[in-house]
């Protein structure tokens, strides 16, 4: 290769990353929520102790929640009670009470209530947040937590039990939880957080399949012989919400099969099926169509019908993947 070929080369193998960077940005891949702080201008603060003055019962419930127990420290740079959320309270108070001159989170804006949450709540789980649908789809931290919380506040002071809160929205995945087959929720042994990151996405980092392997490790591979949907996604077969078919499954076999596999000779070919004579210039027929044509359908006349009445996993028990080799031709049959 000519030297000054090389070179744009390297430059092009250099510029590759920025290039798919920018090309997902035009293409909305890449989307965020942007968070606006609000202020006050011309405000200062005042302290709790004049806050509670006239909010006496905000104050009390603050005894009964964690924001009401932080230490100075624990902030994270701004000031002790009330208005560490609510803002300065000076032109509050001096204008009586004139709630234009202070900050309520449930009035505000999601972007602007979530940016004042965003002042300490940055870790962990919640770094995902202006990335997730919530955020993406105009809720507010306020939405699903009471940040004043109650005499006996629920975990992370949520407004309702998970499933329960969740269920609010999400009605289509509360109607599926009480179909045949379903995850057991409504049994109380896991709930929806058990999968889902209310302020991001899945619990993974990495690919969807992982977080199902947490549980049904053993599907998990590697086979020898594997069934590609199953490597690729779950959810192709699968629909972890609820499903009126067993096992989940999206659709009953054999149909769910069907989808991408056509049916098998030795099922929807009639017994008394013959290879036809070739007419005149056609191909001749060759030994190995004639052997096919020659196996014997053990179902007779009725094979159509009974491979609409079978299920596929009757002959092909292990479909998520197998180490043992089957049907001799193929080697991967998946039969066990």
């Amino acid at each position: 290769m000519p030297k000054t070929s090389r070179h744009h080369a390297r430059w092009l193998v250099r510029l590759l990353p920025v290039l798919l960077l920018l090309g997902a940005c035009a293409t909305g891949a890449i989307r965020e929520k942007l968070l606006t702080l609000p202020t006050i201008e011309g405000a200062t603060y005042v302290g709790e102790e004049t806050c509670v003055e006239c909010h006496e019962d905000k104050g009390a419930s603050m005894a009964h929640n964690i924001h009401g127990r932080l230490a100075d420290f624990e902030y994270m740079g701004g000031q002790k009670g009330c208005e560490s959320c609510h803002g300065p309270g000076s032109l509050h108070v001096d204008g009586e009470g004139d709630t234009e001159k202070i900050l309520n989170p449930a009035t505000l804006t999601a972007d602007e209530s979530a940016a004042i949450c965003a002042l300490c709540h940055t870790s962990g789980k919640l770094m995902d947040w202006t990335h997730g649908e919530h955020a993406l789809a105009d809720l507010s931290c306020s939405d699903c937590h009471t940040m004043h919380g109650h005499e006996k506040p629920l975990k992370a002071n949520l407004k309702q039990e998970d499933p329960a809160l969740c269920y609010g929205c999400h009605q289509e995945q509360m109607a599926q939880s009480n179909f045949p087959s379903h995850h057991p929720v409504k049994e109380g042994k896991m709930n929806c957080s058990s999968c889902h990151n209310a302020h991001g996405e899945l619990l993974t980092d990495e690919r969807k399949n992982d977080l199902c392997l947490n549980c049904h490790s053993r599907y998990q591979g590697p086979f020898v012989f594997g069934h590609a949907p199953v490597e690729d996604d779950c959810t192709i077969c699968h629909d972890p919400h609820g499903s009126v078919a067993n096992n989940l499954l999206v659709q009953n076999e054999p149909f769910l099969c069907l989808q991408c596999h056509e049916g098998h000779f030795h099922v929807l070919r009639q017994s008394n099926y013959t290879v036809p004579v070739p007419a005149a210039g056609q191909t001749a027929t060759t030994p190995a169509q004639q052997a096919t044509a020659d196996i014997v359908n053990v179902h007779g006349q009725e094979g159509f019908q009974t491979s609409f009445g079978t299920k596929c996993t009757t002959c092909h028990k292990v479909v998520h993947g197998s180490d043992y080799p089957s049907q001799p031709l193929s080697g991967h049959g998946l039969t066990r």
